[in-house]
């Protein structure tokens, strides 16, 4: 029979010790994720004091919005052409405009042309020393690379990719705090290996 009072109590530090270290720095939404979120949330995508293109950008997200993607591509294509002219091709403004149009390409069903424009800007962002931007843009690549269907230009793509990948994880900031991110597209690259097949002579 039971003894009142008796009952084994719970063993509070396998219970809490969890709960003690919650992760302080919840991941941000990065890569497409985050223009997506941009987008179509309430914030301007131009930071204060840098509104030389709020208003073609409102335009070219209202497209994106009522999934006018034709127009929202030519739109951003037109707007960054000009501003590239007026404010520089690696003006803040313009590498987010530039951002924005490689979303629409990959909304658009051009794969390849999201991931050569997210390459770009991450080589660009990370000669600025902008890891954050470099990293941001390596995991938009890393979408749009997921997106091509042909194991060979996977392949071709994904050793680039990596490379890049790579060589920011060796660096302190949020590729080195993802690891798992890179194991994960690493693993992918395995994956097309065995799909592809041996290569012809």
């Amino acid at each position: 029979p039971r003894t009142p009072g008796r009952a084994p109590a719970p063993a509070p530090d396998l219970v809490s010790e969890p709960l003690l270290d919650p992760d302080p720095k919840p991941t941000p939404p990065r890569g497409f994720d985050a223009v997506a979120e941009a987008v179509l949330g309430d914030e301007p995508l131009a930071a204060d004091g840098e509104k030389h293109l709020a208003e073609p950008m409102a335009r070219v997200n209202d497209a994106v919005r009522a999934g006018r993607i034709d127009t929202a591509a030519r739109l951003a294509e037109e707007t960054v052409a000009e501003a590239s002219g007026t404010l520089g091709p690696e003006h803040p403004e313009v590498l987010r405009l530039r951002e924005l149009t490689a979303y629409i390409a990959y909304l658009a069903g051009e794969p390849l042309r999201a991931y050569r424009l997210s390459v770009d800007l991450a080589l660009i962002c990370r000669r600025a020393g902008d890891a954050e931007a470099a990293y941001g843009n390596v995991r938009s690549a890393a979408t749009a690379w997921r997106a091509v269907r042909d194991p060979g230009l996977g392949l071709e793509l994904g050793h680039e990719l990596i490379a890049l990948w790579t060589e920011l994880a060796t660096e302190a900031g949020p590729a080195a705090d993802e690891i798992e991110e890179l194991e994960s597209a690493r693993a992918r690259m395995g994956r097309l290996t065995e799909r592809a097949g041996p290569r012809q002579p």
